[in-house]
């Protein structure tokens, strides 16, 4: 090979690296060009050492091996992040996904490896890459990126390559149950848009505009899909849509066992659900249910942990939904109305009684407190729940008089230590039905690690198109995250598992002539590799 300097016709010259075989002269890569002599000088240079990496010599051999132990800090690499998240993220089928530049899919790869060990803006990835990488990149190279994968087809790809390696680990491959959740996040900013609105936000944030993000994952809490909506929209509204959307986006032969919490669940949904044909399994308030379902509850008996008893329940399910200003009706309300056979599954913990049992005493007595109070007002009484237990005496002329009713409290404790579960699916047992609710927490989980682990707030955007491509990248990452601890839980690694991140940072490597060669891993280091490329 050799260096070859080649006048171009705006005047400049282009550094050009040549290889000759069989007589024939191939462009092997181009350096650059310029049309400064200074400049043309510094890119021979860096020519003359390419050709030293793509074809060293016995001298250059030599050479780099008197000069192996004397490494620059500038030649040593953080690698483990390729090694342990690039490789999942290949595995899961990530690296298939069609880019139409390779430097695209090499900035998408970085911005989801990096949320994961080095969580900050897009901007921190110039960062990141110069620091860790000794590379530079462009910021608007990153900015085009979030432009173009949500808004085409790589965004359905990449959904695509996660829901199939959901699929794939799953027992016989096949998707039984799934559950729905629902989070806020906010913005530091003030000002509202199409899809930032001031709503009701979990974050106790009430002023801020906000998004919210719809999940689904599998019993586990690995990820199926999600969708981002309005931060004023009703989150139980978004449960149907997002279900329909899951279905359409990747053809599901069958539907899914639907688990949500409670509040996700209005009778619309119920009734939608049922002719929609899907399953659902959801938590029952039992001290908030009818008076002849609680009766039928007490007459159960239930004092054994763990016992359980069901009730079937054929009540009619009303739906009133308020209809819009323009619509061409009369009616201020669309009523539905039907009637759903469902199961109730009543369980008993006595550590559940105790615990209620506390929560009342706790309440009566702060009751007490207030009732001692002179000229005491209806306004002063913010006892939500806990007012179910007092009775009002309005008189004529007399101040109002509140009073507890000792009836209601007996009542309530022959409830104590008992939890609800509805169903319309007759096939499962009260174990599988419980056992399913009580996996619930693992999407709770799933959005706790995107906050805090993943750290997908704050949102450094403001056009709508980058915060989904945001919530895009932070969704693959978590992703990765679970596949990671999938591997870490089958290997049984005696280590725990927050620290394995903090072996994978300081997994070094140097730059050579030859490549980047890899320092001596310690054992943990080798088991968590080891780990990660185990076909489980």
């Amino acid at each position: 090979m050799f260096v070859r300097k080649k006048k171009n016709s705006s005047g400049s010259i282009s550094i050009q690296i040549i290889s000759k075989k069989n007589g024939k002269y191939k462009l092997v890569e181009t350096i650059g060009c310029s049309k400064d002599d200074f400049e043309i000088g510094e890119l021979v240079k860096k020519a003359e050492l390419r050709i030293k990496e793509l074809e060293p010599s016995l001298f250059d051999y030599l050479e780099y091996k008197e000069k192996r132990f004397r490494l620059k800090a500038d030649n040593v690499r953080v690698i483990g992040d390729e090694l342990v998240f690039g490789k999942i993220f290949n595995d899961i089928g990530c690296n298939n996904i069609s880019f139409q530049k390779a430097k695209q899919k090499e900035i998408f790869k970085a911005l989801v490896i990096s949320r994961l060990l080095y969580p900050g803006s897009k901007l921190y990835l110039i960062d990141y890459y110069e620091i860790y990488k000794k590379e530079k990149i462009d910021k608007n190279q990153i900015y085009r990126l979030l432009d173009k994968i949500y808004s085409s087809d790589l965004k359905v790809q990449i959904e695509q390559c996660i829901f199939n390696h959901t699929i794939s680990i799953l027992a016989n491959q096949e998707l039984v149950v799934s559950f729905y959740d629902v989070t806020t996040l906010y913005f530091e900013s003030e000002s509202e848009d199409d899809l930032r609105k001031i709503g009701f936000s979990k974050e106790g944030k009430l002023n801020r505009p906000q998004i919210q993000i719809g999940l689904l994952t599998t019993i586990e809490g690995f990820p199926l899909g999600y969708e981002v909506y309005e931060g004023n929209r009703f989150e139980g509204n978004t449960l149907i849509e997002s279900l329909k959307l899951l279905e359409k986006k990747f053809k599901l032969n069958h539907k899914p066992i639907v688990v949500a919490d409670r509040g996700m669940f209005n009778n619309c949904n119920l009734i939608e659900l049922d002719n929609n044909g899907y399953k659902y399994i959801i938590g029952a308030k039992i001290k908030t249910l009818s008076q002849n379902i609680k009766n039928q509850i007490i007459s159960l008996d239930l004092k054994v942990d763990n016992q359980t008893k069901e009730i079937k329940i054929n009540e009619e399910l009303i739906c009133k939904i308020k209809n819009k200003e323009n619509q061409k009706t009369t009616k201020k309300y669309t009523i539905t109305k039907k009637t759903i056979s469902q199961r109730l599954i009543i369980s008993y913990s006595t550590q559940r009684a105790k615990k209620d049992k506390y929560l009342r005493d706790k309440a009566l007595q702060k009751l007490e407190t207030k009732l001692n109070q002179k000229n005491l007002k209806k306004s002063d009484l913010k006892l939500s729940y806990y007012s179910k237990y007092l009775d009002l005496e309005d008189k004529n002329d007399c101040p109002i008089q509140f009073k507890l009713n000792n009836e209601k409290i007996k009542l309530d404790e022959k409830l104590d230590g008992l939890k609800g579960y509805i169903t319309n699916d007759i096939t499962l047992s009260h174990n599988e039905i419980i056992s399913h609710y009580t996996n619930l927490y693992n999407i709770e989980k799933a959005f706790r690690i995107s906050k805090t682990d993943l750290k997908i707030r704050p949102i450094y955007h403001r056009l709508e198109i980058r915060i989904k491509a945001h919530i895009l990248i932070a969704f693959t990452s978590y992703s990765i995250y679970k596949e990671f601890e999938r591997k870490i839980k089958k290997s049984n690694l005696d280590i725990k598992f927050k620290l394995t991140f903090d072996y994978i940072k300081t997994m070094y490597g140097y730059k050579t002539l030859f490549g980047i060669e890899p320092m001596e891993f310690n054992e943990i280091q080798n088991q968590i590799l080891d780990a990660v490329n185990n076909s489980f």
